[in-house]
């Protein structure tokens, strides 16, 4: 059971899932995923949001054991994804009393998911409405396309508490011990990244407000050192680079095009940049990758001609990169082919499409094995890195 205070009188009641492959179907996550929900406990009780249908029974156990014999008013429902909503016709046959509170956009979208008529059993609320519980008071803040278009957010003004939906989530249950950002950024990135003008609206929003606790649907409840996490999520959303580096992401048939790709990782350690991470896409997770590709001010892609194209996992990458709004950066390209090198040309062509993306003119061909005309290519290229 995962029950437990978050201020006096609001309980986190949601739930760790730690059998689950692949989060939304594509995304690995080795150290499982929460699906948040909290209760606050006033004159009136409001339910914030549910938890997928995979961990309904630990939901109601924790929720029923912070409501006692009480029961619950109302049920905020900030983002219809099923993750934090599969149990809405379960609460509404438990709790038929309840009140179903959030804006019109998802109300309209319920009938998507659900076949309910809450024709006289839900709440309306749009930008600057609030809702009284007794001490506390909720305010609603619209968020639309963070990251779908229903999204809104609920500031309780008596604790000073964000309840963020998707924003500041991660991946990873929450009695793991790990770093905050590493998966925060990979969550980011693949789930939310594309929609960085949506959360610089929301941010701004959220600037004016005195927070002192954010609440996420996914991920620990966050009450120190908030200016840590506002932080990241400012350059995320703009899509700055987070910190000085290069990253080398590189497909390779018989090993050539690693080696190269290796062979300028050394080049650019020898010449005094900190930090290089080299990634090899067909053996290493993807969404990791393009969390990488964001993370660092500078980018190299190194690929073999396959086919008279790219290999399907370069492919891929650049195409998730495309998909997220890669922007605002410096990349570098290493192509190889045996009789018609064409990865070069393709690749430029994907980046050409992005935005504020500048490409380094001397691309690197190199002719199948790696030799020592290549590794002058390589070194000077580093240089031009540094």
């Amino acid at each position: 059971m995962t029950k437990s205070n978050v201020t006096a009188d609001i309980f986190y009641v949601g739930a760790n899932d730690k059998d689950l492959d692949l989060f939304e179907g594509q995304y690995v996550v080795p150290k499982g995923v929460s699906y948040n929900s909290y209760v606050i406990m006033d004159e009136k009780i409001a339910i914030m949001d549910m938890v997928d249908q995979r961990k309904a029974a630990d939901w109601f156990v924790n929720l029923e054991s912070v409501l006692g014999e009480r029961k619950p008013d109302y049920l905020v429902v900030s983002h219809l994804e099923p993750d934090h909503s599969a149990n809405l016709q379960e609460v509404l046959a438990k709790y038929p009393d309840i009140q179903v509170v959030s804006n019109a956009k998802l109300l309209g979208m319920l009938p998507q998911f659900f076949d309910v008529d809450l024709t006289e059993r839900s709440i309306t609320v749009k930008e600057g409405d609030t809702l009284e519980l007794g001490r506390h008071t909720l305010h609603f803040v619209m968020a639309p396309m963070v990251h779908w278009p229903e999204v809104m957010v609920t500031y309780d003004s008596t604790d000073k508490i964000l309840f963020s939906a998707d924003g500041f989530g991660k991946f990873g249950a929450l009695d793991e011990e790990e770093e905050w950002a590493d998966e925060a950024r990979r969550y980011y990135f693949n789930i939310v990244g594309k929609y960085g003008m949506p959360v610089q609206t929301l941010l701004k929003k959220a600037s004016s407000l005195d927070i002192q606790i954010i609440c996420p649907l996914h991920g620990p409840v966050l009450s120190e050192n908030l200016d840590y996490y506002l932080d990241k999520y400012q350059t995320w959303s703009s899509y700055k680079p987070e910190k000085e580096g290069v990253f080398i992401a590189f497909s390779s048939l018989h090993g050539n095009t690693a080696m190269a790709a290796r062979k300028l990782a050394e080049q650019l350690q020898a010449k005094g940049v900190e930090k290089v991470v080299v990634a090899d896409l067909a053996r290493e997770d993807m969404a990791e990758c393009v969390a990488n590709a964001f993370c660092y001010d500078r980018l190299v892609v190194a690929a073999p001609t396959y086919d008279g194209g790219l290999m399907p996992v370069m492919e891929d990458f650049l195409y998730h990169l495309k998909m997220k709004a890669y922007q605002n950066r410096k990349v570098a390209i290493m192509e190889n082919g045996s009789w018609a090198p064409m990865s070069g040309k393709l690749m430029k062509e994907a980046f050409d499409k992005m935005k504020d993306i500048t490409v380094l003119e001397d691309m690197i061909t190199i002719r199948s094995t790696v030799k020592e005309e290549d590794i002058n290519n390589i070194e000077r290229l580093a240089q031009k890195l540094v």
